[in-house]
């Protein structure tokens, strides 16, 4: 096969920032993407119909001309969001989702929550309306070793909430092991996304040889058994799995840093690797399904109606970083070459 055509893919997992950032990076999306999920860990953080709103606005202004990219907006869950405020958010149609992040788990997150018997009347409200939660799953616990987070995460609050909740519609968001993948298989109501950096690299990509700051991300890069285990999901075809890049940039100068940023972005060439990597696994028909199919159906969302062309042939060249007006931000290099190009 040297042609595939599927119908137009969305991300269901994206950082765009803000100012500068925003305007540098939003068009890497939008050129292939016709919608995405967007992450409110702003600073201050996205927590108010008000706050989405006006980032909504933000993001429409960045856009880049005759784009039909469509920004789905989300809530940041914190222990004193107003049900009544969330409620109305969903029923205009602002929002699509509500994020929760563990307070200190990841970029911009100390906002989040520490104490989930805090806002279990917010998650009993949008199991009622049909309002997804979004959940960054993992423990911060200082003695649960981090790569082991997700895990812990899962037996300790997401398996409790699942079963006190069974009809509140969960995203296990960007999944890293095999205990991630087997779970959100086994339980209605739960979709997980997995990343295009997840399927490439694993561990001994951050360490071996040298710290390599731009493959750092949270939930970090597990052992090669895991991300075995996420391509096999993501090529499985199950509903279950749907494209999240988590793509989520920073200046070099962040990530080069004594104390680097987590995150990779991955905006600018996610198609190509997915095509390279579902190839390799002799998926490329079910790529179609993870990329454009399975997220719409879980959020009950119409598919595209567009198309989008990938086309084999010599290598393709993406630039090694993308220019903004907050600084230099690095393209997530998958060491491998890609051959199939958005034509």
């Amino acid at each position: 096969m040297t042609t595939l055509t599927i119908k137009r893919p969305d991300d269901w997992h994206l950082h765009l920032r803000d100012g500068d950032m925003l305007k540098g990076i939003l068009p890497e999306t939008a050129r292939h993407f016709d919608r995405a999920i967007i992450m409110p860990n702003l600073i201050p953080p996205v927590v108010t119909a008000k706050d989405a709103a006006e980032y909504r606005d933000r993001i429409m202004a960045a856009k880049p001309d005759n784009s039909d990219f469509k920004p789905l907006m989300t809530l940041y869950l914190t222990e004193q969001t107003e049900i009544k405020d969330l409620r109305a958010a969903h029923e205009i149609g602002l929002i699509t989702a509500v994020k929760l992040y563990p307070a200190g788990a990841t970029t911009n997150s100390a906002s989040g929550v520490s104490d989930f018997r805090n806002v279990r009347r917010q998650l009993e409200t949008m199991a009622q309306i049909g309002l997804p939660l979004c959940v960054h799953g993992e423990v911060t616990d200082p003695d649960i070793d981090i790569f082991d987070r997700e895990a812990v995460f899962i037996d300790r609050i997401l398996d409790p909430i699942r079963r006190e909740l069974p009809e509140l519609k969960i995203v296990m968001e960007h999944i890293t092991t095999k205990q991630g993948a087997d779970y959100a298989a086994a339980h209605a109501n739960t979709g997980a996304t997995i990343t295009t950096h997840h399927l490439v690299i694993n561990r001994n990509h951050i360490l071996v040889g040298g710290i390599k700051p731009h493959y750092y991300c949270l939930p970090v890069a597990k052992r090669e058994e895991h991300r075995l285990a996420l391509r096999k999901a993501a090529t499985s075809g199950d509903p279950t799995f749907f494209l999240g890049t988590d793509s989520a940039p920073h200046i070099d100068d962040l990530k080069e840093h004594a104390c680097g940023c987590a995150g990779c972005f991955t905006a600018t060439n996610t198609m190509s690797i997915l095509a390279e990597v579902f190839e390799q696994d002799d998926a490329l028909d079910t790529l179609e399904a993870f990329a454009s199919l399975n997220g719409p159906a879980f959020y009950g969302l119409p598919v595209n109606e567009g198309t989008m062309t990938l086309t084999k042939g010599d290598p393709v060249a993406y630039p090694e970083k993308i220019t903004t007006g907050a600084g230099p931000v690095t393209v997530f290099d998958p060491q491998m070459p890609l051959h199939w190009r958005v034509s």
